[in-house]
C-alpha cells in the first residue's frame, strides 16, 4: 500500500492517526476495524450517533468513517456528518448500502472525503482513508474550544485554558489562568458540551477542570489559589473521576 514511501514517511503518515468508525452492524465493523487496524491506524468504535459524540468529547480524530443507515430510530450518519463538519472541523467517509438519489445528494451536499458503496473492497476503502488523511495531514487540527466574549468581541477560547466554570445568573464565568470571560448558557446546557473525563461538576454553581486542581478535600476545592465549595451530592463522583 505505501511502496512509494520510505519507512520514515510511513511512520510519519500513520503517526498518531485515530479514526472513528461509526457503523451499526458488528460484523461490517470488525471487518473494517481489522482492515484498518493492520494497515497502522489507531480505530474508535461507535454503534449509533450517541456513542460517537461521547468519542468526539474525549479523543482527537483525524478521520470518521461513517455508516449513513444507523438503524431503527437511530440518527443517520448524515446527520452525524454535517454535525461533525460545523463542530468538530474533522474529515468524514461515508459508507452505504443504499444508491438512493435522494440520499447520495444528502450526503453530498455535506462534503464527505469519499462514499463508499457496500460491498466495497478492502483497497478502495484504504485508498478513500489515505487520500483523506494526506489532505488533511498539514492543516491545523481542531482544538476543541467554547464561544466566549470579551468585552464586544467573541472569541474561540480552548477548553484546556479553561481553569472552571462559574455560574452568574443567565451567564457562565470562565476563568483561565490570565482573565475570565463570559458566555451566556447554563451550568447544565455547557456539561452538555464538555468532555466529561475532563470537567467535573462539584457544586450546582461551579465545574472544574480536573487538570487545573492543586488540592481538594471533601468539602473544597482549590485552583490557583481560588477555594470553590464542593457540594456533597457530587463528591462520589468527583472521586471517581480523579482517580482515574
Amino acid at each position: 500500500m505505501y511502496r512509494n514511501f520510505s519507512e520514515t514517511q510511513q511512520q510519519q503518515l500513520m503517526e498518531e492517526k485515530t479514526i472513528l468508525l461509526v457503523e451499526d452492524d458488528f460484523l461490517n465493523r470488525r471487518v473494517s476495524k481489522k482492515i484498518l487496524a493492520e494497515n497502522g491506524y489507531r480505530i474508535l468504535e461507535a454503534k449509533n450517533t450517541k456513542e460517537a459524540l461521547v468519542i468526539l468529547k474525549t479523543e482527537t480524530i483525524s478521520l470518521a468513517i461513517l455508516d449513513i443507515h444507523l438503524g431503527e430510530g437511530e440518527e443517520d450518519g448524515i446527520s452525524l456528518g454535517s454535525y461533525i463538519k460545523d463542530k468538530y472541523a474533522v474529515p468524514f467517509i461515508y459508507l452505504t448500502a443504499y444508491e438512493n438519489p435522494e440520499i447520495i445528494n444528502r450526503a453530498v451536499s455535506t462534503a464527505p472525503y469519499s462514499y463508499l458503496t457496500k460491498p466495497f473492497k478492502n483497497v478502495d476503502l484504504l485508498t478513500s482513508v489515505e487520500i483523506a488523511v494526506r489532505q488533511t495531514a498539514h492543516k491545523t487540527k481542531y482544538k476543541p474550544h467554547i464561544i466566549a466574549k470579551d468585552g464586544d468581541y467573541n472569541i474561540e477560547l480552548p477548553l484546556d485554558q479553561i481553569s472552571y466554570i462559574e455560574s452568574e445568573g443567565n451567564y457562565l464565568l470562565l476563568h483561565t489562568d490570565r482573565k475570565t470571560y463570559k458566555t451566556r448558557s447554563t451550568i447544565k446546557q455547557v456539561m452538555e458540551e464538555l468532555p466529561g473525563n475532563i470537567f467535573i461538576q462539584v457544586h450546582r454553581a461551579f465545574v472544574v477542570n480536573k487538570n487545573k486542581i492543586d488540592k481538594f478535600n471533601i468539602k473544597n476545592l482549590v485552583v490557583k489559589d481560588t477555594i470553590i465549595p464542593v457540594s456533597r451530592n457530587y463528591i462520589e463522583t468527583i472521586s471517581n473521576i480523579l482517580r482515574r
